[in-house]
């Protein structure tokens, strides 16, 4: 599933332009990927603890979020997700929590607490607060209903 998240990554990044029926995909895929980040996104929380470091199903979300926030950076699928009932709430929630659970263990989850000395970051979890605080800034890019929830 990662890989699979992976592809359809470097599919969205592309700078090429698309067809209307390419778009139409794209905003179908977008409405799966975004319900499945609603339904798993506090999978991540498991991270917290050390046996669930390798959690496949928070790898995967953690996936999820990448794509969404590559998707909602084109401005193609932007005002659709925008428009996506509890995406942003959920991107909220999650930040809260994450931030929460960052105050009661190991902060994994910004690279300023997981680095120690000049070691490489390889926890997936680094970068996910930044990544749902990109999420919720496209969510409200121009979207004054959005700017007035958060």
């Amino acid at each position: 599933r990662v890989t699979l998240l992976e592809l359809i990554m470097a599919k969205v990044s592309e700078k090429n332009p698309v067809t209307s029926e390419e778009m139409n995909v794209f905003m179908r895929h977008a409405d799966f990927l975004a319900g499945r980040f609603q339904e798993k996104c506090e999978a991540v929380l498991k991270l917290t603890s050390a046996a669930d470091a390798a959690d496949e199903e928070a790898l995967v979300t953690i996936r999820l979020l990448d794509v969404l926030c590559e998707m909602t950076s084109n401005n193609g699928q932007l005002e659709h997700l925008q428009a996506l009932p509890g995406l942003l709430e959920t991107a909220i929630d999650t930040l809260r929590l994450t931030h929460l659970a960052g105050k009661q263990a190991v902060n994994i989850f910004t690279a300023t607490h997981a680095m120690t000395g000049q070691e490489e970051i390889s926890h997936p979890a680094v970068g996910f607060k930044s990544h749902l605080i990109r999420l919720i800034g496209n969510l409200c890019y121009k979207n004054k209903e959005n700017q007035d929830k958060v």
